[in-house]
């Protein structure tokens, strides 16, 4: 069974499908992109799917807590599970933040999933933001992926 279609079979599920903003062209106007959520073993698990992106490059990726806006700040930070520093390790990291870096095929194509051992409450992301590079994990950088290239507004 393809995975999407599992996971929009458990009872909460999220699947949101469509052209992603484009705040930079690193996201070629008309790209797309397609996220599912769902809850799975007392976690949660992510994927993401893009097309008509450029061919053969790395994106970052990442849950932020704002929908998209005209700006690429209006989509506001990543979410965390527990918050803290945006950029301390303790609290940017892929346990306690959703990310979904990925490097797009020969025709600009790209998937990821990602899987964190905790389930969304009351707080939930309202984005996913395309940045311009694969996520850095040392003190002081740790979470941070460059520039943001374009959003997907998802409400979890």
């Amino acid at each position: 069974m393809h995975l999407a279609v599992a996971l929009a079979l458990t009872a909460s599920f999220t699947v949101v499908s469509g052209e992603l903003i484009s705040y930079d062209p690193a996201v070629p106007a008309g790209a797309r992109a397609e996220v599912v959520a769902a809850p799975r073993d007392g976690g949660t698990v992510v994927l993401l799917r893009t097309s008509g992106l450029l061919p053969d490059r790395d994106y970052g990726a990442h849950a932020h807590v704002n929908p998209c806006g005209l700006a690429p700040d209006d989509a506001g930070p990543h979410y965390q599970h527990v918050q803290g520093g945006a950029t301390d390790p303790a609290f940017a990291n892929p346990h306690n933040e959703i990310w979904l870096d990925f490097t797009t095929d020969g025709h600009g194509r790209g998937e990821v999933m990602t899987r964190v051992e905790w389930q969304f409450d009351e707080r939930r992301p309202g984005s996913i933001v395309l940045h311009e590079e694969h996520t850095h994990t040392e003190p002081g950088q740790a979470g941070t992926a460059g520039a943001r290239l374009g959003c997907l507004t998802v409400p979890f």
